[in-house]
């Protein structure tokens, strides 16, 4: 009897309903890669098969008929395109051959299932066992640069004017210099390894990334190593840490957030993405997106993740991904649920996924690892870049595009659905340094005129001069980088 009122009071309990995974967007690095002081860059075997395998641990995870997760309305056997956004930068072979590989592992070819029977009765199927053909669309912005594998500083891609006088900055700070001199004898001493690509004068902390990529490289790939004896582990150990700290410092500053503008132009990007999977109720449930190191270095850094872990303030390694869900607790038999019942969770794997299993942070210093999306919307709107308009607006640029929106209308990308403001923590946020950029840049050049005016007594000319002073100062700053 007693049994029998235990089951009937179990029986009467709600069930559970089974999370429901509506939409994604995946962020992920390249694969392993020749070194950037060896430009062109290229993608290496090594280097396909990561972000290949990193492909097919999405598509067991979401993809596939038996997948864990299964994404909601996506198709798992024959790719729908209509369902799916791919981007990588243009004119970059790395990028845009990594996103191809993780197709590839993502949809694999689809065999008999590609067939098609004519009318004459014969069955067709696409070349390469039915391989399936996704197109790459390629995207330019601050988050993903056209050539960024080619450049040793990714920030000098950006076309930010105010992102690059903002890193500029870091190589002139005290800690830029401290590091510089305490490192000093640590690269003069791996001169012998390095000698036949950097010179001598060359051998220091400002090109802290450059050699540990060139080191990097050669302790994967190549057979001999001049004095290779001395590349010990801690050597080897020593030098990703100055190269985490040489590049999180150009990527990321909380006083100065413009500095993370490849972050926030990313932020902006997944915003429109996952709003548009909640409006179009999931016709496009999947979007996916190749780009740098650095841009991972200035999301974390926006994103307060940092303060979970230190590791997330070094540069990530090949074919890492981070990853976002749209995820539900509702019944989705009646059809896509609405905004409140809808929660966003943070994934990242440092590497390939299938080598190092994605896993759930929290974001913007909350405590838990599933956010309401409402909530999700709003904080990261708090430093996403929305659209055309609100990126000039926050990096001082006032020509090419830019010059066409100078009249307040919006740009032609994004929807604007983010909500972007100020981040109140910081002492300098996005917009505001967009603004102090343009009085600084018109400071300098009224001090200088007048400076011209009274020591050699020539006289002011017409406003024109100013503008092509104007332009002048613009064009020489970003030379710089």
């Amino acid at each position: 009897m007693v049994l029998r009122t235990i089951l009937l009071s179990l029986a009467a309990l709600p069930l559970t309903q089974a999370e429901t995974v509506l939409g994604l967007y995946i962020f992920s690095r390249h694969g392993d890669r020749t070194p950037k002081a060896l430009a062109p860059t290229n993608l290496t075997s090594l280097g396909a098969e990561q972000v290949y395998s990193s492909g097919s641990w999405y598509r067991n995870q979401y993809v596939a008929s038996d997948a864990n997760t299964p994404l909601f309305s996506l198709s798992s056997n024959l790719v729908a395109l209509n369902q799916l956004a791919v981007m990588a930068p243009p004119s970059d072979n790395v990028l845009q051959n990594s996103a191809m590989a993780f197709l590839q592992g993502l949809y694999p070819p689809a065999g008999d299932a590609s067939a098609q029977e004519l009318r004459n009765d014969t069955e067709v199927t696409a070349p390469l066992g039915g391989y399936q053909y996704i197109p790459v669309n390629t995207v330019e912005n601050a988050a993903s640069s056209a050539n960024s594998e080619n450049s040793a500083w990714l920030q000098g891609g950006s076309g930010c004017d105010n992102a690059v006088v903002s890193s500029n900055n870091y190589l002139s700070s005290t800690e830029y210099k401290t590091a510089y001199d305490d490192s000093e004898a640590f690269f003069q001493d791996l001169l012998p390894v390095i000698n036949g690509t950097f010179a001598e004068s060359a051998a220091n902390f400002k090109n802290a990334y450059s050699i540990y990529d060139y080191i990097d490289g050669a302790v994967v790939h190549n057979q001999t190593i001049p004095s290779s004896e001395l590349l010990t582990n801690d050597t080897l150990r020593e030098l990703k840490v100055l190269a985490n700290e040489h590049e999180w410092g150009l990527a990321y500053n909380s006083s100065d957030e413009v500095r993370a503008i490849a972050g926030a132009t990313l932020a902006g990007q997944i915003l429109d993405a996952l709003n548009a999977t909640v409006a179009g109720k999931g016709t496009k449930p999947l979007n996916i997106q190749f780009g740098a190191y650095a841009v991972f270095l200035s999301f974390f850094g926006l994103a307060k993740l940092p303060a979970v872990s230190d590791d997330f303030t070094g540069v990530v390694n090949y074919a890492s991904s981070m990853a976002f869900e749209l995820v539900t607790n509702a019944s989705v038999s009646d059809g896509f649920p609405g905004a409140d019942n809808i929660s966003v969770r943070f994934l990242f794997s440092n590497g390939s996924a299938a080598s190092v299993t994605p896993t759930a942070y929290p974001l913007f210093g909350q405590d838990e690892t599933l956010l309401p999306y409402n909530t999700f919307i709003s904080e990261m709107g708090k430093f996403a870049v929305k659209d055309t308009s609100h990126w000039c607006q926050v990096c001082g640029v006032t020509t090419g595009e830019c010059a066409m929106g100078s009249d307040g209308s919006e740009g032609s990308s994004g929807s604007g659905s983010a909500t972007a403001s100020s981040n109140s923590k910081s002492n300098i946020s996005l917009p505001m340094a967009g603004v102090i950029g343009a009085l600084v840049t018109l400071a300098v050049i009224l001090g200088a005129e007048a400076l011209i005016y009274f020591f050699s007594g020539l006289t002011l000319t017409k406003k024109s001069t100013l503008a092509t002073a104007q332009a002048t100062s613009t064009s020489n700053a970003a030379s710089k980088a």
